[in-house]
């Protein structure tokens, strides 16, 4: 069968090549209804299939955008995948979604193979291991925008959560409820990745805030598979810990694990609230409090900025290099009034 090409769209819809390419990119502005619905029907009956390729050498683009994230496990990056696909596949690009597990090799790997694929542009959730792979980004001017995670001195976009206020909104309705020996258990902060750094030191502000002492013996960060081990030393101590805070979602699942096995009850033997919204602490028994991510709002606005990058639009004066959003707590049944 003979390839149907955007000429032949054109003559079968009596309209020129030029308004059929206007069609197929969207841009209706000085198009009739009717033209439109003629070249939709057209397509329709002929079975016309675009060329991507040539539509990519002509606009020099591939319309795909990279997104390499840390540790897809946890429940924040999925949603925020989610959202960027769907921004992305508003503006008709396709997303290629990488997981570097916590890797900064495996991350080069994955930056390196986009970057050969001719990607747009990607968005990174920084393993805080490949400096040198960044600032070349960044010289090369290539579109490139962080997630969740920053490396200040570097200047590039980022869009992230208030993560001392996740901590300080945690800390306080601990307090509230009548807590004042808090620990915090979050994963490995080896590569000083922000917002675990971030986490603890909103901990520790907000302890002092409250009037209260920081106990170094009450603040763990590990590996995953060593957290059962931490929580376990927690209780150990001559004065353990009456309240804990999960440094993410991962983290929580640990912790609400290793109370089911040791026969601990939430919130009587001790209160817990985790770092991420999660589908289940609605209906875990008890209910879970959080301290929810606005993750659509961050996702749009990543996305948004790579695409103004991609289309190198100029960047509003207003715009701050690292955008923080301000998390919420969700009041459930783990903190509960003592």
């Amino acid at each position: 069968m003979k390839n149907i090409t955007i000429a032949d769209v054109a003559k079968h819809a009596n309209v020129s090549k030029s308004t059929v390419s206007q069609y197929l990119n969207k841009r209706y502005d000085y198009m009739s209804e009717k033209t439109r619905k003629k070249i939709e029907e057209t397509i329709k009956e002929l079975n016309y299939q675009p060329n991507s390729v040539a539509r990519s050498l002509k606009q020099k683009s591939t319309f795909t955008v990279g997104v390499v994230v840390a540790n897809i496990l946890h429940t924040f990056s999925t949603y925020i995948i989610r959202a960027i696909e769907d921004f992305f596949h508003e503006h008709d690009f396709q997303i290629i979604v990488c997981n570097a597990d916590d890797e900064p090799e495996k991350e080069r790997k994955y930056i390196e193979m986009l970057r050969a694929k001719q990607v747009d542009g990607i968005l990174i959730f920084p393993t805080g291991g490949n400096l040198d792979l960044y600032e070349q980004m960044k010289d090369d001017e290539f579109p490139i925008v962080f997630m969740d995670r920053t490396i200040e001195h570097l200047g590039i976009d980022t869009v992230m959560l208030d993560n001392h206020l996740a901590a300080r909104l945690a800390v306080d309705e601990f307090v509230r409820n009548g807590y004042s020996r808090i620990a915090i258990v979050t994963t490995s902060i080896i590569r000083n990745i922000s917002p675990r750094i971030e986490r603890i030191q909103g901990y520790r502000d907000a302890l002092r805030s409250h009037g209260m002492e920081v106990n170094e013996a009450y603040i763990k960060t590990m590996d995953v598979g060593q957290i059962s081990l931490a929580l376990a030393d927690l209780f150990q101590q001559t004065v353990p810990p009456q309240a804990i805070l999960a440094g993410n979602d991962i983290v929580l699942v640990e912790v609400l694990k290793f109370m089911k096995e040791n026969n601990k009850h939430i919130p009587k033997d001790v209160a817990v609230i985790g770092i991420d919204e999660v589908s289940f602490a609605s209906f875990y028994t008890p209910s879970i409090t959080t301290i929810a991510q606005p993750t659509k709002e961050m996702a749009k606005s990543a996305a948004e900025r790579l695409l103004q990058q991609i289309r190198k639009e100029e960047r509003p004066e207003e715009l701050p290099i690292i955008q923080r959003f301000a998390p919420a707590i969700i009041l459930r049944d783990s903190c509960a009034v003592k």
